[in-house]
């Protein structure tokens, strides 16, 4: 390929609008062109990387026996109505009416497409287990899509789909594709990779992991354990709370606290430390804007999906009105009367002496004491971890909070699709039982850019050769020279003969440009022919992750490029 004739354009200045790194590098490097909020096309070199990514998730899903197959963009209502999702799941379903008024809509994933494509093929027990697979364009109405390709409406997946007639099968499948995971992003360049528990959410199931490339640029927390192999999504971590300052019983005394709304005012009027408060968050559910109370100690926030999951719903920030009862600001629980769902944090479990809300405008309690005041109550884990947190395996107070981009995942979905969906087999003994499901994604596009998130400069990305658009970048630095454009046409004619993917830059421009265009490409190794090279009868290479140089006699160049290029598989 001759850069002259490459569709797109390279520049310098970094857009206003880019947030992370690869963001602004794809755009600047000629790789995704904005079209819509969320929604991108791919110019010819990111067209390259993702086709390699691609062959590599192929290579590695066909080793673990998975089968390629292909599901409709476009899906009928009625295939989420049987698996209750249509809905259940919100508005990043994209939902539609035909000509004929038929439901449908765009597919954001694909079980039910999966369960319906092998119901009747997986009848009998002498079927199983297998696996299908498909890389194919979805669509998802994010609320808030960023960081160019890291988040988008829509997109290209991998989503594979396994099916099993027992849970120890599942299990031993399950390690099988973790591990295909980790050999996917070593080859992909981010072996670094960690894989952390998460949150199943809309998916079911009930074990599921997320592969996360730690970068500050990434949107998912990640709690990690600085002492043990402990590693968790925010969503699905397990707090265990730091034990607060320990205080006698006090009486319980009703203070006036005027315009003391907030945990923070509220500590600053009485001289208390936010972990002897009781904080109120109050939500709402969607299913029937019943209204919920959640009681937590003041120095611990809310972890909504843990909330969701108690509540088997979705559920939004409430909307307090003089009707429900409540007193915004002022909410407790001792004598609250509004009539609504109460869950109380593991946080305040044998807590005393803490000042809570006395639900009228303007006044707090002092002295509460939950097993006193309130009674024998239930606790519940709704809380987020925080950092130097109790670690749930090691018992030490050793997390920290990352930050990380979720670049695959995969779940045990047990039979959540294929009872809803009647897909059934018949056992030895003639026996009906339901399939047990597994599922396993990789977005393509997010996984190209969180490679370039990991590996880049402040002038371009640093492709790994694996998934680089090009192995080679040969200059011909001022090709106006005769010598030096005889030069660089035969090492062009010559890569291309020996099957060695080359970026051939002959243009009449400044080296500068010729090698900030170069730098935006990423290319592994790049090979410069100038007037003094040919000179000396050497060829210059530069290896653009490690920035070094060295000159090579002509006669001698394929030897050391295939050397390398050997190395570098």
């Amino acid at each position: 390929m001759k850069l002259a004739n490459l569709v797109g354009e390279r520049f310098k200045e970094r857009p206003s609008e880019c947030v992370i790194d690869s963001h602004a590098l794809m755009i600047r490097g000629g790789y995704i062109k904005y079209v819509a909020n969320g929604i991108y096309s791919s110019f010819p070199p990111l067209k390259r990387v993702t086709k390699k990514i691609e062959q590599i998730i192929r290579e590695e899903m066909d080793k673990i026996d998975g089968q390629e197959v292909s599901f409709p963009v476009v899906l009928p209502a009625k295939l989420w109505e049987e698996s209750g999702r249509y809905e259940s799941v919100g508005s990043e379903l994209v939902r539609f009416s035909d000509r004929n008024e038929s439901k449908l809509l765009l597919g954001m994933t694909h079980e039910e497409a999966a369960v319906q494509l092998v119901r009747e093929y997986g009848q009998s027990y002498l079927k199983y287990p297998f696996m299908i697979y498909q890389i194919q364009t979805k669509f998802r109405d994010e609320a808030r899509p960023r960081g160019g390709l890291i988040r988008v409406r829509e997109f290209v997946m991998k989503d594979a789909y396994s099916f099993h007639t027992s849970q120890q099968d599942l299990d031993a499948y399950y390690a099988k594709c973790h591990q295909a995971y980790e050999r996917i992003f070593a080859r992909v360049g981010i072996p670094e990779t960690v894989s952390v528990l998460s949150d199943s959410g809309m998916m079911g199931g009930s074990i599921s992991h997320e592969f996360m490339l730690l970068t500050p640029a990434g949107e998912d927390s990640i709690v990690i354990c600085r002492h043990c192999d402990y590693k968790s999504n925010m969503e699905a971590a397990e707090n265990i709370p730091l034990p607060a300052a320990k205080q006698d019983s006090q009486v319980l005394n009703l203070v006036h606290t005027p315009d003391a709304h907030t945990i923070e005012s509220l500590c600053d009027v009485l001289h208390v430390p936010q972990d002897k408060t009781c904080k109120a968050v109050v939500y709402q559910q969607k299913t029937d804007d019943q209204f919920v109370v959640v009681f937590l100690r003041g120095d611990y926030e809310i972890n909504e999906a843990k909330l969701k999951n108690i509540l088997g719903c979705e559920v939004y920030p409430a909307v307090i009105d003089d009707t429900c009862g409540l007193t915004a600001g002022f909410i407790g629980p001792y004598q609250l009367q509004a009539n609504c769902k109460i869950l109380f944090d593991r946080t305040l479990e044998n807590e005393k002496n803490l000042v809570c809300g006395a639900n009228r405008p303007d006044y707090h309690y002092t002295g509460l004491d939950l097993a006193r005041d309130i009674g024998a109550v239930s606790f519940v884990d709704v809380a987020k971890v925080k950092e130097n947190g109790i670690c749930p395996v090691c018992k030490r107070k050793s997390l920290t909070v990352r930050r990380g981009i979720e670049v695959g995942n995969i779940f045990q979905l047990g039979t959540k699709y294929t009872k809803a969906m009647q897909m059934t087999y018949l056992d030895e003994n003639g026996q009906s039982h339901y399939s047990i499901m597994g599922c396993y994604g990789i977005g393509i596009g997010r996984l190209a850019a969180s490679v370039c998130e990991a590996h880049h400069d402040e002038y371009g990305p640093i492709w790994p050769l694996s998934i680089a658009p090009w192995q080679v970048h040969l200059c011909a630095v001022r090709s106006d020279h005769a010598e030096v454009k005889a030069c660089a046409d035969r090492l062009y004619e010559q890569m291309q003969e020996k099957g060695i993917e080359v970026i051939y830059d002959d243009r009449t421009v400044s080296a500068g440009v010729m090698f900030s265009d170069a730098d935006l490409l990423g290319c592994p190794i790049r090979v410069i022919v100038s007037p003094r090279n040919c000179k000396n009868g050497v060829l210059e290479i530069v290896r653009r992750d490690q920035k070094t140089n060295e000159k090579i006699e002509q006669e001698k160049f394929f030897d050391v490029l295939q050397a390398m290029l050997k190395s570098k598989a």
